[in-house]
């Protein structure tokens, strides 16, 4: 598949789910597609290896989060290959992101992506969650990040009083809504669409009570 193929399969989903980004945004967001497809082949960053699966997989999938999410600095955790920290950062260049992961090649992945794409909002840090000490952040987001629970055990203390978590999940996640302890409130779990994809997806928005 040509370049021009990914572009077209690309904005096609965007304007799918109602979005409009400016031909630097897109140039940006195949360039880290280009980059995710060049170190996976070595850094086993993905299970997905198709590169045109990657654009509705990752990369549109990303960006199904984007109307919906709230903080003006946030945390990725568990970042991996950059998702959806990447494309949020490509598309929120006014809001700084922090992207953090305790996987050394996945960290220099990032680092490298920080570099080739000229992101300067972005900070990649190589910690365990639960090592980590920052000033607080008024967003934390995750996708595909072990339980609602572990998310909220291993970075509560990174969160801000009035900030939110914000973790993409799978189907309804209501046994892992049914874990969580009176340290949070869920506020809504927003259903969300991927053109393409025909899994059922969600987004956990839950508040520090």
């Amino acid at each position: 598949m040509e370049n021009n193929e990914y572009r077209a399969l690309l904005e096609q989903g965007i304007k799918a789910m109602g979005l409009s980004f400016d031909s630097r945004t897109i140039d940006q967001l195949l360039a880290y597609h280009a980059l995710l497809v060049k170190w996976n082949a070595a850094y086993n960053l993905t299970a997905v290896r198709d590169p045109q699966e990657m654009i509705g997989r990752h990369l549109l999938d990303s960006l199904s989060i984007y109307p919906h999410l709230q903080g003006e600095r946030i945390l990725d955790v568990g970042s991996g290959g950059g998702m959806p920290g990447i494309p949020m950062a490509i598309c929120y260049p006014q809001r700084s992101f922090t992207l953090l992961d305790s996987n050394g090649k996945k960290t220099r992945f990032l680092t490298q992506c920080k570099i080739s794409l000229g992101l300067d909002n972005l900070t990649v840090v190589q910690s365990r969650i639960e090592a980590f000490k920052a000033e607080p952040f008024d967003g934390i987001t995750s996708r595909a990040f072990a339980t609602l629970k572990d998310m909220v055990d291993g970075s509560i203390h990174l969160l801000a009083q009035n900030g939110l978590f914000q973790a993409m999940k799978g189907i309804y996640p209501e046994a892992e809504i049914a874990e969580l302890d009176s340290r949070v409130t869920v506020l809504h779990c927003q259903p969300l669409t991927v053109p393409g994809e025909s899994g059922e997806r969600h987004l956990v928005v839950m508040k520090k009570q």
